[in-house]
């Protein structure tokens, strides 16, 4: 069975709306990167020097990864050896294999759930990168699911956090714990955790500040937040998610570098696909980071944060090719 065959069978279980989503999602890299791709192949049709280097090019301009780009040619130049393939056209199938194999990894990305008490979930990143707005969608999410679920703003220092994430509770339907513009952050996550105990709330969502205004260390201020956290909830945070916005491409990829080796980072969470043709981006950090991406973000609306799913995400950025092979395939049976 050809490997598009397969990954459309894996998929064809999987509910159609996210389907949808991955594939409305990931149009802009599907045309930046899958598209450059097939018109590589109709162009060249042979595969020689100038056929690999100019597939080089369209994959890091799709910002995979300059050494992750590197390692896929030199697999494909294996690929291409073993497999006696001649036509650039059978390359396609074994390009998208070997990007699924990348992104896959051995962890589980599912999110780690407390199995008796509360999840806290914390969330890191700089300022701008859609924070606040998954912490609301992902709130939504677990509300959906039918949890008990509370947000807690320790964003103090960030003009308009506190409020961004009061209209969020308010769209979702669920509580925000918060203080004063520029209170102690620790101080938030007190009063958060103690309310949630005190409601039988399932899930804590923490906001944290991207940035601070005074002179104190970002670090430090994490490290307030963990302590106080893990004083009262033992074994907390469950998380600790860094959002990354994905329009930033190699950008994103270097905050994550910074901030995940000092904030005990366990996943992370791409924010805006929809709105970039870079997004192999998701190779890179998968391939350059030992981090789980957990979660996606596709599209504006509330319920397009999806968790991260590496055949979804191949076959939304293949689904033109997979039709493709699907109507050569019937036609040869006619």
């Amino acid at each position: 069975m050809s490997f598009f065959k397969r990954l459309k069978e894996s998929i064809s279980n999987k509910t159609e709306a996210v389907t949808k989503q991955f594939k409305d999602g990931l149009e802009k890299t599907r045309k930046g990167l899958v598209e450059k791709v097939s018109d590589l192949v109709i162009r060249r049709k042979k595969i020689d020097e100038e056929f690999y280097e100019e597939l080089e090019e369209i994959l890091i301009g799709a910002d995979v990864g300059v050494s992750t780009v590197m390692n896929l040619i030199e697999d494909l130049r294996v690929e291409v050896k073993k497999r006696r393939i001649e036509d650039a056209a059978e390359l396609q199938p074994v390009l998208s294999e070997k990007l699924t194999e990348l992104l896959r990894g051995d962890e589980n990305n599912e999110l780690r759930m407390n199995p008796d008490g509360i999840t806290v979930i914390l969330f890191v990143g700089v300022n701008g990168v859609g924070k606040t707005t998954t912490i609301g969608k992902l709130a939504h999410r677990f509300k959906q699911q039918g949890k008990k679920v509370m947000m807690a703003a320790g964003d103090t220092f960030r003009a308009g956090a506190i409020e961004q994430l009061e209209v969020w509770g308010e769209r979702a339907g669920v509580e925000v714990i918060k203080q004063q513009a520029g209170s102690d952050p620790a101080a938030v996550m007190f009063d958060a955790v103690q309310a949630a105990k005190q409601r039988g709330v399932d899930v804590l969502l923490c906001d944290t500040a991207g940035r601070l205004q005074n002179k104190t260390n970002l670090m430090e201020e994490l490290n307030k937040i963990f302590r106080v956290i893990q004083r009262e909830i033992p074994g907390a945070p469950h998380e600790v998610l860094m959002v990354l916005d994905a329009t930033t491409g190699q950008n994103a990829l270097q905050q994550a570098k910074l901030f995940g080796e000092k904030s005990g980072v366990t996943g992370l969470v791409l924010t805006k696909l929809d709105g970039t043709a870079k997004g192999g981006i998701v190779v890179a950090i998968r391939q350059e980071l030992n981090l789980p991406v957990k979660l996606v973000g596709l599209g504006e609306k509330i319920d397009d944060l999806q968790p991260f799913d590496s055949e979804q995400f191949v076959h939304a950025l293949f689904a033109g090719l997979i039709q493709q092979v699907e109507e050569e395939e019937s036609a040869d049976q006619a």
